[in-house]
């Protein structure tokens, strides 16, 4: 970039605003618009928030599950080097099942169907009826190395696993877990966003969990309810059954795809 000299004059900084000024109004004559301003309408009066019932006595511990974030040791998978593009993604989720009999192996598991689909993966994971997804590789912790987002379907529902984890200390970490009817996943800084669908038509749910470098865990950070349609709303009509082909895979955003492989 040129170094601009000192000696230029005020007065020579002035004609040459002028000059510029008077060529922008030139172009602006051209295009028939006379320059004129135009009033954007009253502003609307600032209103501070209202404080209520300022004596309450403040809440010291939370009355309902926030999915707050814990991590998970995940034990018996490890990769040279601690690089987790070797991880196999289904050997994750094997582990999971193990870990987790209630949730996928015994008599009422409610996920029976994943565990009996991984019959299907042959091929590794995002081929055929394989219920584990595409793996997706983004360092959402910032210690410069890539961090593995997974998902696989929860099966027989429509639900979708959401998890990521990291290497610590050659260790595999379990450091996000989200199950939830899933209809799109982002990968943003050092965040997971996911969208599911809401009772409300023309509304979504959209929850961000974020990677916080004192807890060690991704918390969520972000629980919203937007809309997303250009109608009137109402209720869904739960009155028209499901279908009974498989629900699809969530779609995932272009956003999600750096750093794939």
């Amino acid at each position: 970039m040129p170094r601009i000299s000192p000696a230029r004059t005020r007065p020579a900084r002035t004609a040459l605003a002028v000059t510029l000024l008077t060529a922008t109004a030139a172009v602006t004559a051209a295009c028939g618009d006379t320059g004129g301003l135009r009033g954007a309408g009253a502003t609307p009066t600032a209103t501070s928030p209202a404080k209520l019932w300022p004596h309450l006595s403040p809440a010291t511990s939370p009355a309902w599950n926030y999915d707050d974030g814990e991590s998970e040791l995940v034990r018996g998978i490890t990769a040279p080097g601690d690089d987790i593009h070797k991880v196999d993604p289904v050997a994750v989720v094997r582990e999971e099942i193990r870990r987790h009999p209630d949730d996928y192996t015994s008599a009422k598991a409610p996920y029976a169907g994943t565990t009996r689909r991984l019959a299907d993966c042959a091929e590794g994971a995002g081929h055929g009826n394989c219920p584990v997804l595409k793996p997706y590789y983004r360092d959402l912790t910032g210690d410069g190395r890539d961090d593995l987002t997974l998902g696989f379907r929860l099966l027989p529902g429509n639900q979708t696993a959401v998890r990521v984890y990291t290497f610590e200390s050659d260790r595999l970490v379990q450091v996000m877990s989200n199950d939830d009817a899933v209809s799109g996943v982002e990968l943003a800084g050092r965040s997971v966003i996911i969208h599911s669908p809401s009772d409300i038509a023309d509304y979504e749910y959209r929850f961000q969990w974020t990677w916080d470098p004192d807890q060690r865990v991704m918390l969520l950070t972000h629980d919203e309810m937007l809309r997303t349609g250009g109608g009137k709303g109402g209720k869904r009509d739960r009155r028209v059954p499901p279908s009974p082909s498989p629900t699809p895979s969530p779609t995932v955003s272009p956003s999600a795809s750096v750093g794939a492989g």
